[in-house]
């Protein structure tokens, strides 16, 4: 069993979480959105709902959020893109990452701390949490084993819709907010508020 397998109510039950929501990121403030970035997101969104796969979501949509974060920020963290985390296969603590970001500027290695992890779905942001609720509590234990322990954030995204979390210890908080990409201003400032935290 790999984190992918994980579901509701065995990720908090076997990980020892406890689940909560709060509104984690009504004051971050939206960034400024290039004109052409954002017509071509929304360009992007009709395609990725026409072929409706998770590798079209990812490609055409989250990518280039992340890449257009990374450029606003002066690369100023690491983003990682279908690299295994493993903290504990015996447990099912192991598997492929979608997306996530490092403290570190280092392309060549993962190096700790790991800062948010995504998690691409192509139906709804649902069916992603407990996955990436899993991949956001092996992100914590590598940090922990590396001496930089640290909050970890996540989102299961579709591209179109992002659904943000964050795991501090054995806590689990959901955002009770889902953000849509039409407001791609306000995704945007919420990731450079998880990269600068």
């Amino acid at each position: 069993m790999s984190f992918q397998e994980f579901t509701f109510p065995v990720v908090s039950r076997s990980l020892g979480l406890t689940l909560r929501d709060a509104d984690l990121f009504t004051s971050a403030s939206p960034l400024p959105v290039r004109p052409e970035f954002q017509a071509d997101i929304m360009q992007n969104a009709g395609l990725a709902r026409a072929i409706d796969t998770e590798k079209a979501r990812s490609e055409f949509l989250i990518a280039p959020v992340l890449l257009e974060l990374h450029k606003l920020l002066n690369r100023s963290f690491g983003l990682f893109s279908g690299v295994e985390l493993n903290a504990d296969a015996s447990r099912g603590l192991n598997g492929v990452c979608d997306f996530f970001l490092t403290r570190e500027t280092m392309q060549f290695v993962v190096t700790a701390p790991i800062l948010a992890i995504t998690e691409a779905k192509n139906d709804n942001v649902r069916s992603g949490l407990w996955q990436c609720i899993a991949s956001m509590v092996v992100a914590q234990m590598l940090n922990e084993n590396a001496g930089r322990p640290t909050t970890i954030y996540g989102v299961s995204t579709t591209g179109t819709d992002w659904q943000f979390m964050r795991h501090v210890a054995t806590e689990l908080t959901l955002d009770r907010q889902l953000y849509f990409i039409d407001n791609l201003g306000k995704i945007l400032g919420v990731l450079k508020r998880i990269v600068q935290t």
